[in-house]
């Protein structure tokens, strides 16, 4: 496609929102004037922005909601049209596996109940048993999912933080999930919440999308094992916790953020981002004797082990210990041709 029906495409998929049409044009005049020197990198921005187009012509709420996407793209990208061009493709690939997720229809295996019977959820005992007292409100899918990344903090020494105290009962059930070694530290924004302060269970009044209120916090809790974000579920709010907390948080902690809710959530797509950034490579020379491939961790890579995905749940594990380098080695003396190589 020429550069010109690239152009004439984006101004007929952004007519439907004249407001966000003229955001994304005058981003995409200050890319251009950053990007004439190089025809190849206009033609691979156009290239780009075509296929974003495209992928969303066939709902006009979509368009919307895409062309306030790529002004997003544009102004991170803005100082290089290489980089903004990059990210716009991948933007493409989040768009079809979005599409694939909402039209795919997959067979299902067996009906819950089916097989062996379920290992016992202590974590979900207690929320069936609560019907008193301070209120607790999570969806019911996410015990299982407490139990499976959790689990082996029960009876140990642990610092839990909760960010969005609400009606206070979530705050116990975590103190009486862990057991006697656990510190319990509740954050939020109603001085109100101050009223749950118990024992083993300490409350902090303050904004989460403040960065010098975490700086404040991380001077008082210098060890946090499990951080669980309930609070504002506002991108900026989600965003800022997580940039300051993540680092801080002790090695092989868990860091969970609940209610994601909606398939437009901008945080989602951060998480997304941050996921990207585990398949960072930079190769490196193989350790000695050794055949195969290595490359050096990132600072990224070295600290997080996994990032996990559920309905409306993100969870982000941290290393037990620092990792040095990623390594593929080679074993074994017959080796056929490929055309694959790592």
């Amino acid at each position: 496609m020429s550069r010109l029906s690239n152009i004439v495409h984006l101004l007929r998929c952004g007519i439907r929102s004249p407001r966000e049409t003229a955001r994304l044009l005058s981003s995409l005049v200050k890319l251009m004037r950053q990007a004439q020197d190089s025809p190849r990198d206009t033609a691979s921005l156009l290239n780009a922005l075509g296929s974003v187009m495209r992928e969303a012509q066939d709902s006009p709420r979509e368009t919307v909601s895409f062309l306030i996407l790529l002004v997003s793209v544009m102004r991170e990208g803005q100082d290089s049209p290489q980089e903004a061009a990059s990210f716009l493709n991948l933007l493409v690939a989040v768009l079809r596996g979005a599409r694939f997720s909402r039209e795919t229809v997959v067979a299902l295996q067996g009906q819950v109940g089916d097989g062996l019977p379920e290992a016992p959820n202590p974590i979900l005992s207690y929320f069936n048993a609560h019907r008193e007292g301070p209120g607790i409100w999570k969806w019911m899918h996410y015990f299982d999912i407490y139990q499976r990344h959790l689990s082996r903090f029960v009876g140990r020494e642990v610092h839990v933080l909760e960010v969005g105290i609400y009606s206070g009962g979530s705050l116990t059930m975590w103190r009486e999930y862990f057991g006697k070694g656990c510190r319990v530290y509740g954050v939020d924004i109603d001085e109100a919440c101050m009223g749950y302060k118990d024992e083993g269970i300490e409350v902090f009044i303050g904004d989460q999308a403040d960065r010098s209120f975490w700086a404040r916090v991380k001077h008082a809790v210098p060890t946090i094992d499990i951080l669980i974000d309930d609070g504002g579920h506002l991108l900026e709010q989600q965003r800022i916790t997580l940039e300051e907390m993540l680092p801080h948080m002790a090695p092989g902690g868990v860091y969970l953020c609940e209610d994601i809710l909606g398939l437009s959530n901008e945080f989602a797509a951060y998480v997304q981002g941050l996921a990207t950034g585990l398949n960072f490579e930079s190769r490196c020379e193989m350790p000695e004797c050794t055949s195969g491939v290595a490359c050096t961790a990132s600072d990224f890579q070295a600290m997080i082990s996994s990032i996990h995905l559920y309905p409306f749940l993100a969870v982000i594990e941290k290393h037990e210990r620092s990792l040095g380098q990623l390594i593929a080695p080679k074993h074994g003396t017959q080796w056929r041709e490929s055309r694959w190589m790592l």
